[in-house]
């Protein structure tokens, strides 16, 4: 009966969280200049967000339900790993550029999980 539920909520609001980070990617890689792949909204256990070797953003339904700057924080990470594909220094300075505040929504993010 989970499932079912889950499946319902993530049906819901899945074409919301599309247009929402679809307009932040298009806001964000103004900055960035990026080619960016296809862009899926899917229902993950466990992760926010992804990024693949062909250049497709992957993000969880539910960052429609984030506070405005985390979601940000979330989009610019994702697409900051269509130019360094690592958590390196490189990458960090990448993130810093659009979100300055990203270690405090990275917490945000931390501590969302785990509720």
């Amino acid at each position: 009966m989970l499932r079912r539920r889950n499946t319902k909520h993530y049906r819901r609001l899945k074409e919301s969280a599309r247009v929402l980070v679809h307009a932040r990617l298009g806001y964000f890689n103004a900055f960035y200049g990026h080619t960016v792949g296809k862009v899926f909204i899917k229902n993950t256990k466990s992760r926010w967000g992804s990024c693949s070797s062909k250049g497709n953003l992957n993000f969880n339904y539910k960052i429609v339900l984030l506070p405005p700057e985390v979601a940000d924080y979330l989009i610019v990470h994702e697409l900051c790993h269509l130019r360094e594909f690592n958590h390196g220094p490189a990458f960090w300075s990448l993130v810093a550029a659009a979100c300055p505040n990203y270690r405090a929504a990275r917490a945000a993010l931390r501590a969302i999980e785990r509720i």
